[in-house]
């Protein structure tokens, strides 16, 4: 079975920086597609980043795009790095895998982001 854990979330500044961790593990999860999810409060949750199974490529939410950074190392790890951070951004944060031209079935917990003044 498929495990996500995420990690890194906390307290930062507006115009700050921060990573989140999602260290993953399961059968074949380097051929799954990893993404980041946010659930900001009061609203739905939204689609944030994307990284492929297939050819590495990542893909963003239009409006996030040039701001957060998706990236994979070689220990199944997926991160997200986020700059100038708006207040805005506050939410919990979460990363879901799916299988080739499967759905997001698996889900970490979420970790919590912070951004104030």
């Amino acid at each position: 079975q498929v495990q996500l854990v995420e990690s890194g979330g906390g307290f930062v500044q507006v115009g700050g920086s921060l990573t989140l961790s999602c260290r993953t593990s399961g059968p074949t999860i380097n051929s799954y597609d990893i993404a980041w999810f946010r659930r900001l409060p009061g609203k739905e949750r939204e689609f944030v980043a994307q990284i492929s199974g297939s050819d590495g490529l990542p893909y963003y939410e239009d409006s996030l795009r040039g701001r957060f950074t998706i990236s994979r190392d070689n220990a199944n790890t997926v991160y997200l790095r986020m700059n100038s951070l708006k207040s805005e951004d506050t939410g919990v944060y979460y990363c879901a895998a799916r299988a080739p031209h499967g759905a997001y079935d698996d889900w970490g917990q979420g970790t919590q982001v912070t951004v104030s003044s």
